[in-house]
């Protein structure tokens, strides 16, 4: 999805300035390690301590940025062609397609023993959710027991089930595929 693009995109941009971070930390400890002689006029220079202040307060606003228009960007709610409504229970999981009329069923778990050669472990479900691709779809989840959590990790998405609480999320699907998700 074009969220978890997005996401992405951020790790990749903060492992770079973690690494140039990481990189210069590196080089000058090993630096002042061979290196016996010693600048008085560095040792007491306000002009450093300034740099060795505001450096760090510009790298986190170069990393701080980005997060934000990313937790705006998760948390945007366009207008939706299909809402999904999913209600988590011990062990399985109930869908409602809330834009038709009664189209409702639960999802559970396909056991060790019934899968098929083709299957994938603890992941495959015997009523698998179908969604619409390139089209913005909204989901609402929640639980009728304990807490749980919805994940699609492909798609970057994660809404935690709470009993008696109604979240909302909103994705959208930009590719084909069978996309496997979990209860973290």
């Amino acid at each position: 999805s074009p969220l978890m693009e997005q996401l992405i995109f951020f790790h990749d941009h903060t492992m770079v300035v973690l690494i140039l971070i990481v990189t210069f930390v590196g080089y000058i400890m090993f630096y002042l390690f061979f290196n016996f002689l010693v600048n008085r006029y560095l040792l007491e220079s306000q002009e450093v301590e300034i740099i060795w202040t505001i450096l760090p307060a510009i790298i986190l606003i170069f990393i701080a940025f980005p997060s934000l228009r990313l937790l705006y960007l998760l948390d945007e709610i366009n207008n939706p062609s299909i809402t999904l409504k999913t209600i988590g229970h011990q062990w399985y999981w109930s869908y409602e397609y809330s834009d038709f009329l009664d189209l409702e069923f639960d999802s559970y778990m396909v056991g060790t023993v019934d899968l098929s050669e083709s299957g994938f472990r603890l992941l495959d479900v015997d009523n698998r959710v179908v969604l619409p691709m390139n089209s913005q779809i909204r989901m609402l989840v929640s639980a009728a027991d304990v807490i749980h959590s919805w994940t699609v990790p492909a798609l970057g998405m994660k809404a935690d089930a709470i009993p008696g609480r109604l979240n909302q999320i909103s994705f959208f699907i930009n590719r084909p595929g069978l996309f496997f998700g979990q209860c973290s």
